[in-house]
């Protein structure tokens, strides 16, 4: 008997609809300052991250928009669900859709007409997607807040995207963003022209009440401005 071969194989990426869990909360404030989006990180949830924005000072002005990443999982053998926004398989088109997610979820609460600034707020995996729903997506970022978390270098090495105000802040003891990768981001958007606020505190990979009070700083600069 002959061997048996090896029959020749595609992989074919089908588009399907898919739906993703957003968690909305109103501003509180007399005064209405724009929309402050935010993207958990990996093995997290909308709540976590929603928690984090609503512990934002000045964040009562803010209509806060928490993402789900699409991909849900459950933690260990628990019950607990959790979410992770993508992996390195078909990367491209992950990034693709994901940008048309956030899209979606901003369209569906975004006044019409509406001129309100949106600053986009990621911790960890999650800051990936806050650059790049900023810089790609159709509603474009007056701000990005980003915490424990690096800014992809694709969109560094595109000299045609624009770069909104951002603020990147990292932990003094976090070994999953180091400050090798922190110093080399604030230079990358220095060259693009970008105004950053570096902030550097005591702590670890964490949304830390330091980050939470700096980001209440940005985002006031961001309504003043």
């Amino acid at each position: 008997m002959g061997g048996i071969g090896i029959q020749p194989m595609s992989i074919l990426l089908i588009e399907t609809p898919t739906h993703g869990r957003v968690i909305v909360r109103e501003r509180t404030a007399p005064t209405r300052a724009g929309l402050l989006v935010g993207f958990h990180g990996y093995a997290e949830t909308a709540e976590i991250q929603i928690a984090r924005l609503a512990a934002v000072p000045g964040a009562d002005a803010w209509t806060l928009l928490s993402v789900q990443a699409l991909h849900r999982f459950y933690r260990g053998r628990s019950e607990e669900v959790v979410s992770s926004w993508m992996t390195r398989q078909d990367r491209d088109t992950a990034i693709a859709d994901n940008v048309r997610y956030v899209d979606a979820a901003i369209a569906a609460v975004r006044t019409s007409g509406s001129n309100d600034p949106i600053v986009y707020a990621g911790f960890s995996q999650g800051v990936a997607m806050a650059f790049r729903s900023a810089v790609l997506g159709r509603w474009p970022g007056a701000g990005v807040v980003a915490v424990g978390g690096d800014v992809p270098p694709e969109l560094l090495e595109d000299g045609t995207l624009r770069f909104p105000d951002v603020l990147m802040v990292r932990g003094t003891a976090d070994e999953w963003y180091t400050q090798a990768n922190f110093e080399s981001d604030v230079e990358g958007l220095k060259a693009r022209s970008c105004k950053i606020e570096p902030v550097v505190f005591d702590g670890g990979h964490e949304w830390s009440n330091a980050a939470s009070e700096s980001a209440g700083t940005f985002l006031s600069s961001v309504q003043r401005s």
